[in-house]
C-alpha cells in the first residue's frame, strides 16, 4: 500500500473508534433516562395512589374559601 492509502486508513480508524466510543455513550446516556423515566412513572403511579386515597368530603380547593373570608 501507498503512504496515501495507509494515512487514509488509519485516519478511517480513527475516526471509527471515535464514532465507538460516542455510541457507548449515547447507550449509557439512553440507559440512564430510560431508569429516570421509570423512576418517574412509578412516583407518578404512587401520586395517583395516593390522590385516589384520599377521603373526599365534597369540598374541593376551588370550593373552599380562602382563609381572609
Amino acid at each position: 500500500m501507498s503512504d496515501r492509502t495507509d494515512a487514509r486508513l488509519t485516519e478511517l480508524e480513527i475516526k471509527a473508534c471515535f464514532a465507538d466510543d460516542l455510541l457507548e455513550q449515547l447507550n449509557q446516556l439512553v440507559a440512564r433516562q430510560q431508569q429516570q423515566i421509570d423512576l418517574l412513572q412509578r412516583e407518578l403511579l404512587s401520586l395517583r395512589q395516593q390522590v385516589r386515597d384520599q377521603p373526599s368530603h365534597g369540598n374541593s380547593p376551588v370550593d373552599e374559601r380562602p382563609p381572609h373570608y
